[in-house]
Formats: C-alpha cells, structure tokens, sequence
C-alpha cells in the first residue's frame, strides 16, 4: 500500500469514526474527591486522636507521629480495598519531568498456606526502589543501589483505577541512602519551609501575631496537542521525539485565529469531558477548557492549590491526559513544540504566596502605595529575579522548550518582571524617594444601554514577558509543557524566602538604630528598586529595541539555549544561595546540573539519529520512487513526440543530493566523542548538530513540496492538524 493510500484509509477511519454518545455528567459533588483518601475520609477511618495528630502535622506542618503509622496504615489499606485496591504503589518524581511508581500487593502468606491482606506503618512510612538507576549525576553509582521512598503525608493518597485494576498510589519523597533528595518533591518541600520562615520573620517585624504557616501556591494551564492515532503511529518522530522533525507547512496554519476560543470539535469535547471528570475523582480542580490559538491545540487549566499538592495534581493530569487520549483514538503531545511554523505549548505557572491568617500576600489591594506589606513581598520578587535571572531561565531550559522560548507565543529567554502601569508607577515612586498615590481602577462603559458598566483592571497584560504580575500573583509564562512545575517553584519560593530573609535583616537594623518602621520600610524598598529596578520591563518583549537595551543598558542576561542556561545552576551565587536556604547542598545541585545536561544532550542525540534514520529510509527512498516514475513518463513521452521540461527532474535530484549530503554530514557529526567537559558537549549539540538537522529538515520539505502526494509516506500537517 501506497504511502498516499494509508493516508487516505487513515482519514476514512477518522472522519468515519463513531463519537462516544454524551453521557450526562454525574453532580459535582458526587464524583469530587471520590478516589481520594481526605481528611474527612480519615476522620470517618480513623480514631479521634489519631486523626487530630495527623491533622496537626498537615495542616501546620508539625512533626509526624511515627507511632501512629499502623494505624492509619489499616485504615488507608481498608479503604483502598473498599475501592477494590488489590496493590499499593510509593509514588514518586525522578529527576525527568515524569512519574515513577513501584507496585506490590497486600498480600501476606501465612505458615498454614493462606494469605491475608496486609499493610503494616513501616510499609507505609518506607519504601526501597533502586537508587542507582534513576539519574541521579553522579550520586550514586551502579553498584550502590540503596534509595528509599518516604510517605508525603501533606499531599493525600488515591486510588488510581485502570482497565486492569484499582492501585493504592501515596506520594512520597525520593532520597538516596546517604540522604540525598534524587526527586523533584524533596526540594520542593525543603522550599516551602525556608519560604515559611522568611516570610514569618517579615510578618513579625510588620506586628502581626498570629501567623499561620506560609505556603505558596500555584495553578498551572496545562497546554497540549491532539494527533489522531492513526496519524502519529505513522510518524517515527512523534512516537520517540513528541514532535515532527519534518514536515512542510500547511497552507492553512493559524494566520486566521479562527482556532483560538473557537467551538471545540465534538471529538475532543467528550474526550475533555472524560478528562475532567477523571481529575474530579482524584480532587482535581480542573476549572477552565479551550482551544488554544494553534490549530489541534488545547488548553486545560485548574484552580488554586497549595504548591506540593498542586505539583502531584500536575503530574496526574499529564499522565490523565496521555491515558485518556489514548482510549479516544488520540495521542496527547505534551511536546513544547511538536509542528513548526505554528504556537508550541507551554506551562503557564501561577504562583502566589499566603496563608490561613494574613491572606494573599500578593494582593496588593484598591491602594497598594500604602500597603507596606504588600510592597515588601513584591519588591523581595523584584530583588531576587533580577538577581537570580539565570537561575530562573535554567529552571525551564530543556531541548524541547528552546524551540519555543523567544518565539512569538512564548516569552524571550531574558528574564525580566511586568508589574503594569499601576504598580510600575508606585515602584518608580519609591525609587525616586517620595510616594503620592496609586492609579484606581475604573469602570467601562461600552456604550450600550442594555450591557452593564463593567470594572476596568488598573493595568493592562503583558504577553511577552516571562514573569508578569497578573492581579494577585505572578505568572511564570516561559515553563514549559512538558515540564514538572516543581523546578520553577522551587526556584521562585527560594529566591523569595532569601530576598525576605535580607529584607528582615535590613529592617531589623533600621530599627535598632531607632528609624521609624515605615521610614524602615521605604529605604528598604528603595534601595531595591536602586538596586535592582532594572529587571522591571511593561514594555515589547519581543522586540530587538528590548534584547538589545536588556543586555546592553541593563545587564540582563539573554541565554537563548539550555546550553547557555544550564551552566547557571554551577553559579557560586546560587550554589550559595541553596546551601543558605536548606533546599538543595551543593552536591545536590551539581547533581541536577549533570541530570539535566545529560537529558539535553541524549534528547538531541535521539533526534539527529532519528533525523538520519527517516530521511534515508524514507524521505529518500519517496524521493527516488517519484524521480523515477517521472523520469519514466517523460521519456515515454519523448518517444512520442512530446517534449516537457525537465526542470522538474532536476530539481529533485538536486534535493535529493543536497538532503543526502546533509545526511552524511550530520552521520559524521555524531561521532565525534572527544568534548573537554559536559558545557562543551551541550555546546557542541547546539552549535552544530542542531544546525544540521535544521539543514536537512529544509531539503526534506522542500522534497515534500515537489513528489507527488501518492506517494509521500509520512502523514502530513493539513492532516494531522485539521482532521479531527
């Protein structure tokens, strides 16, 4: 069968397929939270003291009571049996944006040959999977293999159901046995408890006595595309690399915006419905759906959490995704930038900062000029993006995002702050050393009768740039899709709890020497917008103007590749600065470094291989079929008596030997091994191979554009972007 021919059978069988019937959802509050073993679910479970003991330790962070593990453990084992739970897993996050989980059963065999279900506390409490073959940079070695799970008891256990089964699933923690964190929810942790005391200790000094524990919260909008399975289980790239490393531009893309907010195609709304109802099992709160602006792309994007839980909750929703799309004949890309030429997906991260006592410490209210506090943890953001800029880059550098950072749907790789005109008129103020008011918001009338006066935000939105204040806390525009949202939070909560940290300090000082608090307050602030007022941008992001005044006039540094971000992570300042913080040792640091230099690197590596694999076995061979055929007809054609053009044939063979220059050149390239260090080896990737590819991916479509569509073996972008 012809490559054409498969295509063709492929898009009967799509547009052909019969659409899951809607089935009216069930109330929400019948399926919320109905997988998960919350509080309320313990309170039924569990003895008075035991429960309130647990309570305490998750609710305020005390110290958990080991004795009571045997206890919960009965309990929570009843309860996953109840569910028809044969299994239990330690879930856990690996250095490699996935999930990675170990499961057994409850099943304990007796001296008589019988067997009963069991789940002892320290069963709980402890698991032991290898700790030498998750990367780890270097932590450990092959031979020395101990690595141990610890139960997270402030993210909750679930139930996780599958056509083959119901497992037990408890989120734990990743360390080696020497102690150090090789997961993503370790250091996530240790930030959120250096972010507590920071932020306690400014609280302090602003008079306030009752201050519940501080934690910092996020909501990430999860963006993703939709390829038929027919569709992508014909594309080698899709399958190993998450995006088309060929394929010609559709004459339609999404120059129209006809995609964005428009009606959502019936296929994908039933396969969202399934989606959403599955998070809502698990206590997800999956609040907004939508077509993205390109065309197959879609945004699901949930409500407020805590920041740990909101990091399990990500993670579930990728591996929801990917399952759910599977049952409804899809695959679900969660690559940054699987088609050229059209927007890539990222992970929009909203980040905020409170607790139960003071509120949203980012809510800068009707009159932020006079809301010290506010301004305080504002300006501490201020402060630490702009010194810890690279940091923040390196948090979201992987090979995959670098297609997309800089490009017109993503933020450029310069890190700089938004704040709008509102809050950048109140900081310009402080700067200049006298504050006088703030905008206030208005209202809007549209001018027809029959629509209400509606109020107006004090400042506009900022799709350029990379951290922008959006009303009450800040989005981290440039993490990308496939990425864990842990590495960004870490990094956020860190470089916040050590700004507050000086700024305690500083303050702490002023009013040793007698200075008034509020005098205190504006040298603070002043000082930082002296210091470090540079980082705050309102305007193009996009434009040359900007990357030039960035670098030039303003010292911001604009590391375009994971090549030139990674090497951030080995800065003195920020090892100092994790070290000081608890988060992360140094050795754990260099350890992150090695793991995602390596990422990078085979990342790169599986795609120039699978760039040489395709274009000589099949593009070519494509390529070659056609120059025959057509070299054939027009010599038949000859013979009698009519002559064309041969323009056509030369053409092609002058492709195809550019294509298979190209592809022997980039062989070549491969094999070179002698790099002076890691940076060099990335360096090289970046600087050479990628090149490369982009070379002989620019003969391939070009081939693409001249044989005849029969026989082009590979489906194609008008195909895999519009049927649905």
């Amino acid at each position: 069968m012809s490559g054409n021919q498969s295509r063709v059978q492929a898009i009967y069988q799509i547009t052909n397929r019969e659409i899951k019937p809607f089935n009216s959802p069930k109330r929400l509050e019948e399926m919320w939270a109905k997988d998960v073993f919350t509080l309320s679910k313990m309170q039924e479970c569990l003895p008075k003291d035991v429960f309130k003991s647990l309570q305490k330790t998750i609710q305020t962070g005390e110290p958990l009571d080991l004795s009571i593990a045997d206890v919960v453990a009965t309990a929570m084992r009843d309860w996953a049996i109840s569910k028809r739970a044969l299994y239990y897993a330690h879930v856990f996050y690996p250095l490699t944006n996935s999930t990675a989980e170990k499961h057994d059963g409850f099943v304990s065999v007796q001296g008589d040959g019988s067997v009963i279900s069991e789940f002892a506390g320290k069963v709980l409490v402890k698991g032991e999977p290898d700790g030498s073959s998750f990367p780890n940079g270097g932590i450990r070695t092959t031979f020395e293999a101990r690595g141990y799970t610890a139960w997270d008891v402030t993210s909750p256990a679930y139930v996780m159901e599958t056509d083959n089964g119901v497992t037990l699933c408890i989120p734990t923690v990743f360390v080696s046995w020497t102690g150090e964190a090789l997961d993503k929810k370790t250091p996530l942790l240790r930030s959120n408890a250096a972010l507590n005391k920071s932020a306690r200790r400014v609280l302090e000094l602003l008079g306030h006595k009752d201050i519940a524990p501080i934690n910092s919260s996020c909501g990430a909008e999860q963006e993703y595309f939709l390829v038929d399975s027919n569709f992508a289980h014909s594309r080698p790239d899709l399958l190993l690399a998450g995006r088309t490393l060929f394929g010609k531009p559709s004459a339609k893309g999404q120059e129209f915006d006809d995609h964005y907010f428009g009606a959502i195609p019936e296929r994908v709304q039933v396969f969202m419905q399934d989606v959403e109802e599955s998070m809502y099992r698990l206590g997800i709160p999956a609040k907004t759906r939508h077509n993205e602006v390109a065309p197959g792309q879609f945004e699901l994007a949930p409500f407020f959490e805590s920041a740990n839980v909101a990091t399990d909750h990500q993670q579930l929703t990728m591996t929801i995704l990917r399952k759910m799309a599977k049952k409804h004949g899809f695959v679900c890309l969660l690559h940054e930038k699987p088609f050229a030429g059209i927007n890539g997906s990222g992970k929009h991260v909203n980040w905020s900062v409170g607790n139960a006592t003071q509120g949203n410490l980012l809510d800068p209210g009707d009159t932020p000029h006079s809301n010290a506090q506010f301004l305080l943890f504002c300006g501490a953001i201020i402060r630490g993006v702009h010194k810890f800029g690279p940091l923040m880059r390196a948090v979201v550098a992987t090979a995959s995002n670098d297609h997309r950072l800089g490009a017109n749907e993503a933020p450029p790789a310069i890190m700089s702050v938004y704040l709008g005109s509102q809050l950048e008129d109140v900081y310009e103020q402080i700067r200049k050393g006298e504050i006088t008011g703030s905008q206030l918001a208005q209202t809007m009338n549209i001018g027809i009768d029959t629509l209400p006066v509606i109020p107006k935000d004090p400042g506009d939105r900022n799709r350029t740039s990379p951290f922008a204040f959006t009303g009450n806390r800040f989005e981290f525009r440039a993490v990308g899709s496939s990425q864990s949202v842990a590495g960004p939070l870490v990094a956020m909560n860190t470089i916040l709890a050590d700004s507050l940290q000086w700024i305690a300090e500083k303050l702490e000082a002023e009013l040793k020497q007698g200075t008034d608090l509020n005098d205190a307050i504006q040298k603070v602030l002043q000082e930082i917008m002296e210091k470090h007022g540079a980082v705050v941008f309102g305007g193009n992001g996009y434009s040359e103007e900007w990357h030039k005044m960035a670098v030039e006039e303003r010292g911001l540094a604009n590391l375009r590749t994971t090549a030139d971000a990674l090497p951030s992570l080995k800065y003195k300042e920020v090892e100092e600065l994790f070290d000081k913080m608890g988060v992360l040792s140094p050795v754990e640091l260099e350890s992150r470094f090695e793991v995602y230099a390596e990422q990078y690197i085979l990342s790169l590596e599986v795609e120039a291989k699978l760039v040489v694999s395709m274009a000589k076995t099949t593009i070519y061979p494509a390529a070659i079929n056609y120059l025959s055929k057509l070299t054939s007809t027009m010599a038949s054609l000859n013979n009698i008596g009519i002559k064309l053009d041969t323009c056509a044939i030369e053409k092609i063979a002058t492709l195809v030997n550019q294509l298979i220059a190209e592809v022997e050149k980039l062989s070549e390239a491969l094999h070179k091994e002698d790099f002076a260090d890691t940076e060099a080896h990335m360096k090289y990737f970046a600087q050479t191979i990628l090149p490369i590819m982009n070379e002989v991916r620019k003969y391939a479509d070009a081939l693409e554009g001249e044989v005849d569509d029969e026989l082009w073996p590979l489906p194609t972008y008008q195909e895999m972007l519009f049927i649905k």
